[in-house]
């Protein structure tokens, strides 16, 4: 029985349309290896003889995968697993030469995929229709047996009062508006009731600023700018041109269905105590804010003041927070970095095992690389043998251990495809793909085509050229076959660390760009005071204080270069360098600066440091009160010897220079009275 769970790899050639290397696929699968011709027909018995063992299935075929999923469920057997070998392999210019990348894909779909959470959104059809013509009023007719309607004209054109309406017809502009389906807050600018006796056109009453429109969903017809960020991917705000009556269409088919219950994923799973975001009034790190296209996250407040926020409701999944995120604080969920690196992991090794050499990861999501996969390998010479597609959520979601982690399971290149028109937050992982083959730079990894790359195109044909003429660039060491574990920063700087294991580089540190997660901070020790401001803003605890004498410690590998410490410092003698260290002092705290402690001439007690009370004193020298230079020995003393010394020490605090005297309203106009009289004299 081969596979550690007994499991059946069921492999059809689809009526010999494609070579079955079943040796090479069976050494590499993990599982036992069962072939046919005509699966889904002639040849059924087989699968229903694999499903009769009881024993887990994984069917390279998912063209009938509801045949097989009906016959299962037929037979109170568990659902078996579905790859596709044919389109992704098979059918291939190169598909003789496919073995090992099959061997791979059954090896990886059969590595588990946790439940994804949900959020319940609440939709009772109450819509607000924005428009600027009749089409808004011929759209709320069509709708108005399903949704509960009021229509908002910009009265921007005239429209004819229809006989009778269903719903309310009122005249305003939207300015703004926050929410997302079932909690939509609209601010309307002259919003106005119509006239009733309105003739040949509406007639408006005067109009209010400011008013708020409360709704479930938002239909826009006014034609004119979108009121949310990526508005595309706001639910329950739908847009369309009202000149263009495909659109309207669309808008209408869709919100029809807009009323009812409605689950969507939880995308990000959040833990704020690890959030870096502010600390003390201080801001840090912002940068799933600056990436966020929906505007999803926000700083928080009370309790939350030190973290951002994320909306459940509003976040549309592109997974740019958690893929710069450098705490770990934002994860995707759909799946996790952890349970996709196993799966990544599962797919390089088999490939290995099963004889492959060289491998690309393409990573892809279903909406566009499916299609486009399919439509390679239906209609050109299909996915060179060496590329292996691994599908994902949101390729922009894609965090850097995930890239470092192919390139240390043996990726001799990964590339992310995305559509010809940026996707919405995909300036997360481009930042991700630079900060990698920086990395790989740095360890004498690099090639003059980058290893890692994004394929930005909505051509099949483009895609596969892109990925033919790729160059044949393998590592030429063992690939690492580490777990990984941890954070994702964690996970990232493993695979990185077995990168340069593996190939032996003798490079102690890598430079890296700007906002990378690691790297080191640099302190200005000539101007820094030991106030340790910067140790209690640390997220991470990289600064730290010695409990026992004036010392500030850093520890490189907890530093996530959030910038707290640089916000914080208030002498300004502390700035960021991003860059990887390899060496072993990186994992042990440095002493940064340490200073003699200052001991009190009264009680002996250790407090401050001489240098401090030494800029005290050169400070207060031209004060009055400490002019004498035996009066500043008062400096030296701690707190409690200091109160005393000034209470019974004979200190005079009124013994300076005699003060001016203070003067009322009353005395100035008595002295300009005296004045003007001694004038008119």
């Amino acid at each position: 029985m081969s596979g550690s769970d007994g499991r059946i790899a069921l492999v059809c050639s689809c009526e010999d349309t494609m070579r079955l290397d079943e040796r090479a696929i069976a050494r590499g699968c993990g599982a036992e290896l069962r072939t046919a011709e005509q699966l889904c027909m002639a040849q059924l018995d087989r699968f229903m003889a694999a499903l009769a063992t009881g024993r887990p299935l994984t069917v390279a075929c998912t063209a009938q995968a509801p045949l097989f999923a009906q016959e299962a469920a037929e037979a109170g057997a568990e659902a078996p697993i579905f790859v596709n070998v044919r389109e992704h392999a098979g059918w291939s210019a190169e598909g003789r030469g496919a073995g090992p990348k099959m061997a791979a894909l059954l090896a990886a779909a059969a590595e588990p995929m946790p439940a994804t959470p949900l959020v319940p959104l609440e939709s009772g059809g109450v819509t607000l229709v924005l428009g600027r013509d009749a089409v808004a009023l011929e759209v709320a007719a069509r709708l108005a047996d399903r949704l509960d309607l009021t229509v908002l004209l910009t009265g921007a054109e005239d429209v004819t009062p229809p006989r009778s309406t269903a719903f309310p017809v009122m005249k305003g502009r939207a300015r703004a508006a926050t929410g997302y389906l079932g909690a939509f807050e609209v601010t309307v600018d002259g919003a106005a009731m119509p006239r009733p006796s309105s003739r040949a056109r509406y007639e408006w009453a005067p109009g209010k600023d400011g008013a708020t429109s409360r709704a479930d969903v938002v239909l826009d017809l006014t034609g004119g700018a979108p009121l949310f960020p990526a508005h595309e991917v706001r639910q329950g705000y739908l847009r369309a041109d009202p000149a263009d009556a495909a659109a309207v269409e669309r808008l209408i088919a869709a919100a029809a269905e807009l009323n009812g219950t409605f689950d969507k994923p939880r995308f990000i799973d959040f833990t704020d105590s690890l959030c870096a975001h502010s600390r003390n009034k201080r801001t840090g790190c912002t940068r799933c804010i600056d990436l966020c296209p929906t505007g999803a996250i926000t700083p928080g407040t009370g309790p939350q003041k030190d973290q951002v926020v994320i909306s459940a409701e509003i976040c549309a999944g592109c997974g740019a927070c958690a893929a710069v995120c450098p705490t770990g604080a934002a994860q995707y969920t759909l799946p996790p970095a952890s349970a996709l690196a196993r799966r990544l992991r599962a797919l390089l090794m088999a490939y290995r095992a099963a004889g492959g050499e060289a491998p690309v990861v393409l990573f892809h999501d279903e909406a566009q690389g499916e299609a486009m996969l399919e439509a390679l390998a239906r209609h050109g010479e299909g996915l060179p043998a060496r590329v292996l597609p691994l599908r994902v959520n949101e390729p922009t979601a894609l965090d850097l251990s995930l890239i470092a982690g192919a390139f240390a399971w043996g990726a001799s290149a990964v590339r992310v495809l995305l559509p010809g028109k940026r996707a919405h937050g995909a300036d997360g992982l481009l930042r991700n793909i630079d900060y990698a083959n920086a990395a790989l730079a740095g360890l004498g990894l690099g090639h003059a085509t980058p290893r890692a790359a994004a394929i930005e195109t909505d051509d099949p044909f483009t895609l596969g050229e892109a990925l033919t003429t790729l160059p044949r660039a393998p590592f030429a060491f063992a690939p690492s076959t580490h777990q990984a574990i941890g954070t994702p920063r964690e996970m990232a700087l493993q695979g990185f660390r077995a990168l340069r294991e593996a190939a032996k580089s003798p490079a102690a540190t890598v430079a890296m760009p700007a906002l990378a997660p690691f790297g080191t901070t640099v302190v200005n020790t000539e101007g820094c005071t030991l106030c340790l401001a910067c140790t209690s803003v640390c997220p991470t605890s990289a600064f730290s204080a010695n409990p026992e004498t004036p010392q500030l410690r850093f520890l490189e590998d907890a530093c996530v270069q959030c910038g707290l410490c640089v916000a914080t410092c208030p002498e300004k003698v502390i700035t960021l360098a991003p860059r990887l260290n390899f060496a072993a002092e990186a994992a042990s705290p440095r002493v940064v600066k340490e200073e003699e402690p200052a001991t009190c001439p009264g009680c002996g007690k250790a407090f401050g440091t001489k240098a401090s009370i030494a800029r005290v004193k050169a400070k207060l020298s031209a004060h009055w009160m400490f002019a004498d230079p035996a009066r500043q020995a008062i400096l030296d003393l701690c707190d409690s010897c200091r109160i005393n010394e000034a209470t019974l020490g004979g200190l005079d605090p009124y013994a300076g220079a005699p003060r001016p005297v203070t003067k009322t309203t009353e005395d100035y106009l008595r002295e300009a009275e005296r004045a003007k009289r001694e004038e008119e004299k």
